[in-house]
């Protein structure tokens, strides 16, 4: 029968079929999960008009590439036969127009659906599923309530086989344990590993997931799971209808493997909380957890992590199902604090990006624009095929200096070059077709008054933020954020089809004029300017103001830059200037160290306290050690107790050097002397000058991605094979001495005239 239902994009996929290609599309609905199959389509590339191409079909457009030059539309039954033909043309110098969009997100780009889908056609019910074939498809605004299935697997040892699975949904948790013992409402043993992989898959169909959660999840468990079902000769059928489901491997060593599991998102907690801008000291769920939940794993990993585990599967299986079950539940209660499905969910209906892709802006770019851009008359090149390669300049820092300070003021210019990408508008298309007295940008480039798209979309999108903020919707608010400042970082990386140095300089270049202009208007009235920093700008005042009156200037300073801007742009350039300055914080005491071993001031990095409305001092840092995680909780800890309780405000810090080096060479310190340190490649590719967590990565015998290790008496070592004492004198010198001389410089003392006597005695 007909039938017209509502429900959000989870997957898509595209084949090349008998008849053409097939698109399959899986939505989750308030009717349960619908199978959408499309069939007979047909892929598309574009072509110069005068090119000799060979197609299935070829059909004149009133299209144009954005060089002026007419396109036909060339057709074909499968995207081998278009991938074979525009390897032809490039050979024979002819370039294709977006021969690189993959089919299933073209046919959804075009009709400008994103997240939310209305499906109107037969509908035919199978089981656990609606299927529709060749329904007609439209955006509409729907929200989703997903099902979510957390799990987690234990393997006898990094890559041995699985001797327990984990999984929990909406008032349901099993564990599947190899093993013998007595079954309980949770835990079922089962003969073999086989047997135990068998019902996690049967389980998973029965609850039926709309999406799979997890900590690490394609790179270890999913992947994993693969690679035992090939070995076990088992179909790995994760997928709703029984559909195989894939580990894909990474293409390069900056990408990860991607997850294929038809009908369900797969969503890994590491990358969404990355995508999602959060930072953390480690991403290891253990430390997440106890940062977002104050609670933690139940294994010490102190202790060998692998070894423990075993023991438990032996000797107690009841403590090894509760610890896989827990990590379960903390991946639940992650998403759930940090409102992740919501941020996944809603960076798909901006952006109609799949909700479990990792990155992808210039994907999600193309997504918006190209659709627009079809719209207004043109087309786009491939990726890869506009041959410039020289680069824009990054933000403008003005120097800083260096010093401390009584009330510094700080005004922020709001989402930056999202504004002036709106005020100067910024655009692909307008810089390809400026037309008459266009609006000048930089190393050439103008722009079209009235022909462009990217302003638009920034518009529509500060609107749809502002309303966000008001209905108290973070998760979306954090979406469109991310989403516009990831627009000119798009324009300036050749991994854009719309790349152009022009435009990226238009926009950089532009914000360094905003930044010293801006300065000389506040210099001018007599305000200092102490340090700027691509879209802020630190202003003086000094120690002969009160709190009110701080906050009094900063507010006003804000309107009247606002007001000289919009002056000044409709005067010089007949525009409406969308700049936006906030008087953002007031500093009562503020802090900016010098580069180290010189007196000049550095950039992007400065520390100050704020005064609450209840009158409480909060510490800000910005760049110093105290919030780099590549520096040990010692000196972060110490150059944060320094700043804040002593120097700052004034107290001595004499006897706290004193007493900090007593602890550390009495070895009460030790927790806090461990370094951790991401490998950026296989282990294998360091040769020569091989550093200290590298040295320490090749004692371990399983493979890392992430290293903890400390410096002993014998070179680095991880803490997990530590054997020779700690190297106390080095984390004197490398460590404690850093992290207090930058401070001490501004107040004439050094770490070395304190604690000198007793760096001799080593």
């Amino acid at each position: 029968m007909t039938r017209h239902i509502e429900g959000f994009v989870l997957t898509r996929q595209w084949r090349d079929g008998a008849d053409g290609l097939e698109l399959t599309f899986w939505l989750a609905s308030d009717d349960g999960p619908v199978c959408i199959r499309r069939t007979g389509e047909r892929d598309v590339m574009f072509v110069p008009r005068e090119a000799e191409a060979q197609a299935d079909q070829r059909r004149e457009l009133e299209l144009t590439s954005m060089f002026g030059e007419p396109v036909d539309a060339l057709y074909f039954h499968t995207r081998r036969r278009l991938k074979d033909e525009r390897e032809r043309l490039r050979r024979q110098g002819t370039i294709p127009y977006e021969s690189d969009v993959r089919p299933a997100d073209r046919y959804l780009m075009e009709r400008f659906i994103t997240g939310g889908c209305r499906v109107s056609g037969y509908a035919r019910r199978r089981r656990g599923f609606i299927e529709m074939h060749n329904p007609v498809m439209k955006r509409c605004d729907h929200r989703p309530t997903l099902r979510i299935v957390s799990f987690d697997i234990e393997t006898d040892g990094i890559d041995g086989p699985v001797i327990s699975i984990a999984a929990t949904s909406e008032g349901l948790e099993r564990v599947l344990m190899v093993g013998e013992g007595e079954d309980t409402n949770t835990i079922r043993f089962l003969r073999d590993e086989r047997a135990v992989i068998t019902a996690f898959i049967q389980w998973v169909e029965h609850v039926d997931p709309d999406a799979l959660i997890g900590w690490n999840l394609i790179d270890f468990d999913l992947s994993h799971l693969q690679q035992r079902c090939e070995a076990l000769s088992l179909c790995f059928t994760l997928g709703r209808s029984r559909q195989r489901a894939v580990v894909l491997p990474p293409q390069s060593a900056n990408q990860l493997p991607i997850a294929r599991v038809p009908g369900r998102v797969v969503l890994d907690g590491i990358g969404l909380l990355r995508t999602a801008t959060y930072s953390f000291e480690s991403f290891a769920l253990d430390n997440v957890a106890r940062e977002l939940l104050d609670r933690g794993k139940a294994i010490d990993h102190s202790t060998d992590k692998v070894e423990e585990i075993r023991r438990m599967h032996r000797e107690d299986p009841h403590a090894l199902a509760r610890y896989n079950l827990e990590d379960c539940r903390l991946v639940r209660e992650i998403f759930d604090q940090a409102n992740l499905l919501d941020f996944a969910t809603e960076r798909q209906r901006m952006t109609g990006l799949a909700m479990d892709r990792v990155g992808g802006s210039v994907a999600a770019f193309d997504h918006l624009y190209l659709p627009r851009l079809h719209r207004a008359g043109h087309v786009a090149t491939d990726v890869g095929m506009l041959g410039e390669a020289s680069s824009a300049p990054g933000g403008y820092v003005l120097a800083s200096q260096p010093g401390l300070y009584d009330n510094v003021l700080v005004l922020d210019f709001k989402s930056l070059y999202p504004s002036i990408i709106r005020t100067f508008k910024i655009d692909p298309m307008g810089l390809a077709y400026p037309g008459d007295n266009p609006i000048p940008g930089f190393d050439g480039a103008s722009f079209s008054r009235e022909e462009h798209i990217l302003p638009r979309m920034i518009e529509s999108l500060w609107r749809d933020r502002d309303r966000a903020k008001l209905a108290n919707n973070k998760p979306l608010s954090r979406t469109i954020k991310i989403l516009m400042n990831s627009f000119y970082g798009v324009l300036g990386t050749p991994g854009c089809r719309f790349y152009s140095p022009r435009l990226a300089s238009s926009i950089t270049r532009r914000g360094h004029e905003v930044i010293t202009r801006s300065r000389d208007w506040i210099q001018d009235r007599g305000r200092k300017v102490i340090y700027g920093d691509t879209d802020s700008l630190f202003v003086l005042l000094g120690s002969d103001h009160e709190r009110d009156a701080c906050l009094e200037i900063g507010a006003e300073l804000g309107r009247e830059l606002d007001q000289w801007w919009r002056e000044r742009l409709e005067e010089e350039h007949g525009i409406e200037s969308c700049l936006e300055v906030e008087f953002e914080t007031h500093y009562h005491r503020f802090f900016m160290p010098t580069l180290r071993g010189s007196d000049q001031g550095s950039a992007k990095r400065y520390a100050g306290l704020v005064m609450s409305d209840a009158g409480e001092s909060e510490l800000v840092v910005k760049g110093l050690e105290a919030v780099r995680t590549d520096w040990t909780r010692l000196a972060r800890n110490f150059q944060r107790e320094l700043l804040l309780k002593r120097v700052l405000l004034g107290q001595p810090y004499e006897e706290l050097l004193r007493t900090l080096r007593r602890r550390l060479l009495d070895g009460e310190l030790d927790e806090q002397l461990v370094y951790r340190k991401r490998l950026r490649r296989e282990l294998s590719s360091y040769v020569k000058n091989l550093p200290p967590h590298v040295k320490a990565a090749r004692q371990l015998d399983r493979p890392v991605r992430v290293v903890s290790y400390v410096i002993t008496l014998r070179g680095p070592e991880p803490i997990e094979k530590r054997s020779s004492p700690l190297d106390y004198h080095h984390y004197l010198e490398h460590q404690l001495a850093p992290a207090a001389d930058g401070i001490l410089a501004c107040v004439g003392s050094s770490f070395s005239e304190i604690a000198g006597d007793q760096l001799n005695l080593f």
